[in-house]
């Protein structure tokens, strides 16, 4: 007994097989790491009394961002975002590590805070600003201005020399 195959039945598994490959690639979450990468290694080597704000930049690198107001106290912030097709981005992992500073610039403090709890969603009242005055329609911006230029010389005053708000 002999199988029968069927011509280009091998073909035609292969590229189904090809194809169900790239449509599950094609699904998956691309991860991305935005902001700083916090190195516990790096991290751990930071030490209260003993650094300053030279030694925890040249170990840990500029922050991402410094508080302006009160205590000098510098914030590495690393998030992992995951991403897909058809979806928007989420964060995965959130991590703060933050650098505290006395007035002489030694360290006071250092704290590591991780956690999606700590992440601030903000979401806007409308997808349009506000703005005082009047509405204007699209023809009135396109054709608002037609006779308003060379209104202000239409007086006949051609002398650009004198004063008016002088009363000369």
């Amino acid at each position: 007994m002999t199988k029968s195959v069927v011509p280009g039945s091998r073909a035609l598994a292969f590229t189904l097989v090809l194809a169900a490959a790239l449509t599950a690639t094609g699904c998956t979450s691309i991860r991305q790491q935005r902001g700083y990468i916090i190195d516990p290694l790096l991290y751990n080597g930071v030490h209260a009394g003993i650094d300053n704000e030279r030694s925890v930049r040249d170990t840990l690198g500029d922050p991402t961002f410094k508080s302006q107001f009160g205590q000098n106290i510098w914030y590495y912030v690393s998030d992992t975002n995951l991403s897909g097709p058809f979806r928007r981005p989420r964060i995965a992992q959130h991590s703060l590590l933050a650098v505290t500073f006395n007035k002489a610039g030694n360290v006071v403090s250092t704290e590591r805070d991780t956690g999606l709890d700590k992440i601030v969603y903000l979401r806007p009242n409308s997808d349009k600003t506000p703005t005082l005055g009047r509405e204007r329609g699209f023809f009135e911006d396109l054709f608002g201005n037609i006779g308003q230029v060379g209104a202000a010389g239409a007086s006949g005053n051609t002398d650009s020399g004198s004063n008016t708000a002088g009363g000369g």
